[in-house]
């Protein structure tokens, strides 16, 4: 059973509780929805202002998004209230991962999911992975988890690793197009997961417009996302890790390397020695045509760290985490049932 603490009404509980619609109502999300103004509170006439608010303004609308800081200790507990209330009412949030910014959204929530797609001017063809605060969620999103996937998570969450598996049919979650699969990781970020804790599931991706750079700052995120995202979660400055290792546990029980990131082959045989990476030269080609795919001009910088390629980057970087076109692509030859896109959060 997943629970929303403290939020409302559980997203999932034993009457299942869920947003009926079909495909045509998720596409149809008007605009006006996206781009209602949302109350700001704004500094007093004295000076004195909370110490947890900032303002941005947006190129677009002149409109000052609701920045949260979270990286003081004083204050942060009251930005992931706020931001835990935004999820529950189905808005979409901004928040910081081990990599770069993300946005995020109830996973549980079709609507919400289909405004953060809205907010990132993408199609259902690409769905954001999931973002959860504990291994111990596995069983509940999950079916069929080979022991080999629990063993991983266990030893390497939180942490850079990602792992496809089939969805919980009797969930009903709609991330889009993933033919009845999920990626799913537990991100290295100490104020994320206290408010995964929080709010549950969260589908995210990273924080930025299709085709443009990932977010490192939250007035980045803001530039770009504008209003469209009800509240902004400021930790400073992404660290800006390596993206994250994905291991494809639908084609195979034994699990398949479909991008090599953060966690190497070496160290995920020392918990799974059958796992396979990504050795052949079919397994290559298909990560090498990923990296085309993703890169985008030349003109914008990388999020992964302008040293190692000032000239390329990729739209989405886990931050949530990196899911999308990389199984997509790696696996669709291996598969009846092509495993889960995702995306770089």
């Amino acid at each position: 059973m997943i629970s929303q603490v403290g939020r409302g009404s559980s997203r999932l509980d034993d009457g299942a509780r869920m947003y009926d619609m079909d495909e045509t109502d998720q596409m149809t999300v008007e605009d006006n929805e996206l781009t209602e103004d949302t109350d700001v509170e704004s500094t007093d006439t004295d000076g004195q202002s909370e110490p947890i608010e900032a303002v941005a303004e947006t190129e677009d609308t002149g409109i000052a998004p609701l920045i949260l800081d979270v990286a003081n200790p004083a204050t942060y507990e009251e930005a992931l209230e706020q931001a835990a209330d935004a999820i529950a009412d189905g808005e979409c949030i901004v928040l910081p991962t081990d990599t770069v910014y993300g946005i995020g959204a109830d996973a549980l929530d079709s609507l919400a999911v289909q405004r953060l797609l809205n907010a990132k001017e993408r199609g259902r063809d690409m769905p954001p992975p999931v973002l959860v605060s504990d291994s111990v969620a596995l069983p509940a999103l999950c079916q069929h988890i080979p022991v080999a996937a629990e063993a991983l998570a266990e030893k390497y969450w939180p942490g850079g690793l990602t792992l496809i598996l089939r969805a919980q049919e009797s969930l009903g979650m709609d991330l889009g197009e993933t033919n009845g699969t999920l990626a799913v990781r537990v991100p290295d970020q100490d104020q994320t997961r206290e408010l995964l804790r929080m709010t549950g599931p969260m589908a995210v991706s990273s924080a930025n417009k299709s085709g443009h750079p990932a977010a490192l700052t939250t007035q980045e995120a803001a530039n770009q996302l504008g209003v469209t995202v009800a509240v902004y979660l400021d930790a400073g400055p992404s660290r800006v890790g390596e993206a994250s290792t994905i291991i494809d546990f639908v084609s195979t029980t034994d699990g398949k390397v479909v991008r090599q990131g953060a966690l190497s082959l070496e160290a995920i045989h020392e918990v799974a020695p059958d796992v396979v990476g990504m050795e052949g030269p079919e397994d290559e080609a298909a990560e090498e045509d990923v990296r085309k795919a993703e890169t985008i001009p030349s003109d914008e910088p990388s999020p992964e760290g302008a040293a190692e390629s000032p000239t390329s980057t990729t739209d989405d970087v886990v931050p949530a985490e990196e899911t999308e076109q990389i199984a997509q692509s790696a696996t669709a030859a291996d598969t009846e049932a092509p495993v889960t896109p995702t995306d770089e959060n």
